[in-house]
């Protein structure tokens, strides 16, 4: 069993660098992923499989280094100066903001890659304690007055927007569009809340290891290594609808043009797309976007319906906005 408090502790003191155990020759070539808090698993073992396809394609050896966090706040790290070849994030709001903030890839960076740069895609799920012991099967349970649930910071979290924006989709097709009763029902969730954690994998640990709350709303791939993880300890629960989680990727171009890595950096995030790398992300509960392969892997994916974020709220940058800016429907709900 790992140790998550330890992890999340370390990574913390350490902003997040997870540094490669290769060692780093003169010749090497050098990148820098900078991801959110709960890809991190997976990226071990993708880098693993690109630099092999690299060395074997090119001869040359890659050393990939890893940085993870809340998307938003690695988003920031890198507007501040983490010179990040790529991003690998949950949501565009983060790649955009590099745009609006610093000018460090072009506005349409979403049409350089297929699926608008989106190669995995997950959703968010319940997990809960062993027998599900306060009965939690829909979003309406997460608001009962004896339920605690366990939720990232939307401010600094994709995972924790995601699921504010799941619950207020929920009430808002609940309830034929009434915003009234869409927020009515994200003031009782929050309230429901005793803490927020910056990213998703603190909220694990908050859930896991210290033992707080009743339900952990986080992405499908996290609910899975918590049932590896801990085994006989939690189940997951499917909720009937929930909101598509897009996982969006882009090379930085201010950072691989000074680092004279544009070529590899691109070539890393279309391997993505590649039977292996599609597979990879489905050996870790990230839903590829290869309809073959996610065929495939249709007994671990469950029928869920899916509302998106334009559906729910127009676009990211109208949801940023309306719910998340400074002074925004989240920071009016929620009270600490």
């Amino acid at each position: 069993m790992r140790n998550w408090t330890h992890k999340f502790i370390c990574a913390s003191l350490v902003a997040g660098w997870l540094g490669s155990a290769t060692t780093i020759f003169a010749g090497d070539v050098k990148l820098l992923n900078v991801s959110y808090d709960v890809t991190r698993e997976f990226y071990q073992d993708y880098n693993k499989a690109f630099a092999a396809y690299w060395k074997q394609k090119t001869g040359e050896t890659v050393v990939i280094s890893q940085s993870n966090g809340g998307s938003s706040k690695q988003a920031e790290s890198v507007v501040n100066g983490l010179e990040a070849d790529v991003v690998t994030m949950n949501q565009p709001l983060d790649i955009d903001v590099l745009h609006t903030e610093a000018k460090l890839l072009p506005a349409n960076w979403a049409d350089r890659l297929p699926n608008h740069s989106v190669p995995y895609t997950s959703t968010i799920v319940f997990v809960v304690r062993k027998g599900n012991p306060k009965n939690i099967s829909n979003w309406d349970d997460l608001i009962k007055p004896d339920v605690s649930d366990v939720i990232p910071n939307p401010k600094t979290s994709g995972n924790g927007r995601y699921s504010y924006l799941g619950g207020w989709g929920y009430a808002l097709k609940k309830s034929n569009g009434d915003e009234k009763q869409a927020r009515e029902y994200v003031t009782k969730l929050f309230a429901n809340v005793p803490v927020l954690d910056t990213g998703g994998r603190g909220a694990t640990t908050t859930f896991a290891d210290d033992g707080i709350g009743d339900v952990l709303l986080t992405f499908e791939n996290e609910a899975a290594l918590i049932q590896k993880d801990f085994p006989d300890q939690f189940e997951v629960v499917l909720p009937p609808i929930s909101i598509l989680a897009e996982n969006p990727v882009a090379w930085v171009d201010q950072n691989v043009k000074r680092h004279n890595t544009e070529v590899i950096a691109r070539a890393y995030l279309e391997y993505l797309y590649s039977d292996e790398g599609q597979e990879l992300a489905a050996e870790h509960y990230f839903r590829p976007v290869n309809e073959a392969i996610l065929t495939r892997y249709s007994t671990r994916y469950k029928p869920v319906k899916l509302f998106t974020v334009e559906d729910i709220a127009g676009s990211w940058q109208k949801a940023q906005q309306t719910h998340f800016s400074d002074g925004g429907i989240f920071d009016q709900i929620y009270q600490q």
